[in-house]
């Protein structure tokens, strides 16, 4: 006899999916997504009109050479040395000229997508993402309360966007395991989902 090995999948509770998977509730995310959009687009949009973010990258700079810098008495900004190690690579190498311009168009960009609720969860996920670096740079100020908001969107990604243009973007770009409607299906003549077994 062979035996076969039964996968056990765990539904999520109730409550679960009615906030993270009901369109319904598209409108309980809205002010949540708007207000950590214009937090991004308004950080953004100030970086790229000043000189020292978008044209010298002296800004970025001063930041990273703050960062890195071990005081005689106290703690140092960054607590990962490995991390350390990561910005001065970059600033001996004058990476912030351009870096500070990726920061300054990212964080624009982020909030643009937001506020139109297009790929939200994505935008969520990279704002996430830069909210991590400027913590690891011993930047605390607003990252907390920003990175809190970005994982509750990112969980609800399938809903927080549905009020925006996601409601049209989902369906027709599909995921990597759910193509949409602008992609061609695979059709193997197998049937969809997890193998059922046979007695």
């Amino acid at each position: 006899m062979s035996s076969t090995k039964q996968r056990t999948f765990f539904a999520d509770p109730p409550l679960a999916q009615l906030l993270f998977a009901d369109p319904r509730l598209g409108w309980l995310w809205l002010p949540l997504r708007l207000w950590l959009g214009w937090q991004w687009w308004e950080a953004g949009s100030h970086k790229i009109q000043t000189p020292e973010w978008f044209e010298t990258g002296t800004a970025l700079q001063a930041f990273w050479q703050k960062a890195v810098a071990i005081p005689a008495t106290g703690k140092p900004p960054i607590a990962y040395d490995w991390y350390r190690d990561f910005l001065e690579l970059l600033l001996n190498s004058g990476s912030h000229v351009w870096f500070a311009k990726l920061v300054s168009v990212g964080e624009a960009a982020i909030g643009i997508a937001l506020i139109l609720g297009a790929f939200t969860g994505i935008a969520a996920f990279f704002g996430l993402f830069m909210n991590w670096h400027f913590v690891m740079a011993g930047a605390a100020s607003t990252n907390a309360m920003l990175m809190v908001t970005a994982m509750m969107l990112v969980m609800a990604w399938k809903t927080a966007g549905w009020i925006g243009l996601d409601r049209w973007l989902l369906p027709m770009v599909g995921t990597p395991w759910q193509p949409g409607s602008l992609l061609p299906r695979r059709h193997s003549g197998q049937p969809s989902g997890p193998p059922t077994q046979q007695p």
